[in-house]
């Protein structure tokens, strides 16, 4: 027998799939920015091992000669970006989803069985399923505290003249840059590993994040012995 069961509420929803396009927004137009300056690489002395990024990558998806429109786009959703983080930490917080969400003392051990669990490097199941688990409330906070690194840096990037002090705080104007370069990374990085998770998880679990419910098993009560039997 099935059964409705509550996974997330209509805020937590409306949250997430605002911030999913969004964020993918940004990254694209970040890109485009990117591409007036592209010298991040990893190398050693005068040997790349890799480059953010190859020409033929920005001539496949016509990435080039597009900074004033790459900043346009960017900078408008930015404050898309922000109004959402903004409003879906307060909701966290005065609805008391952060109880949920927040790490624990046994959230990093729990993470840790996860992943080598979901790797299949260990047949230690586990624990039982509740809401998040370690791993989940691990990765949700880091991209939450990765959100508000995403926009010093880029105010830092910005006006490094008029935020001065922002920027002195963070390294400098290089180092900022560096930075909102490597948290991007990081958001390309938990797409993927989110969207696998999600196949992995299965059906249900994108449902429960559009719908707010799901269809879980339950056991079906037996009747007892003697049901409906008149006695004479």
């Amino acid at each position: 027998m099935k059964k409705l069961e509550k996974k997330h509420p209509l805020a937590i929803r409306w949250f997430h799939w605002i911030n999913f396009p969004v964020l993918a927004i940004m990254i694209w137009s970040g890109t485009l920015i990117y591409w007036a300056n592209d010298v991040y690489r990893i190398g050693f002395g005068d040997t790349t091992l890799l480059k953010f990024y190859p020409d033929s990558f920005y001539e496949l998806f016509s990435l080039g000669h597009r900074l004033a429109e790459g900043m346009a786009w960017h900078f408008v959703f930015m404050w898309v970006l922000v109004i959402n983080g903004v409003l879906y930490v307060l909701y966290t917080i005065f609805s008391g989803e952060w109880r949920y969400l927040v790490p624990n003392r046994r959230s990093f051990r729990e993470a840790i069985q996860v992943v080598l669990h979901d790797l299949h490097l260990s047949r230690t199941p586990p624990p039982s399923p509740r809401r998040y688990n370690g791993a989940q409330q691990i990765a949700y906070t880091a991209v939450v505290l990765m959100g508000m690194g995403s926009v010093l840096t880029g105010l830092a990037v910005y006006k490094p003249t008029q935020l001065a002090w922002l920027a002195s705080m963070l390294g400098g104007y290089g180092a900022a840059r560096a930075e909102h370069f490597i948290l991007t990374v990081g958001y390309v990085l938990f797409f993927i590993v989110h969207i696998a998770q999600v196949i992995r998880a299965g059906w249900g679990n994108f449902r429960g994040m559009v719908a707010g419910y799901d269809l879980v098993d339950v056991p079906n009560v037996a009747e007892p012995e003697n049901a409906g039997r008149v006695e004479g």
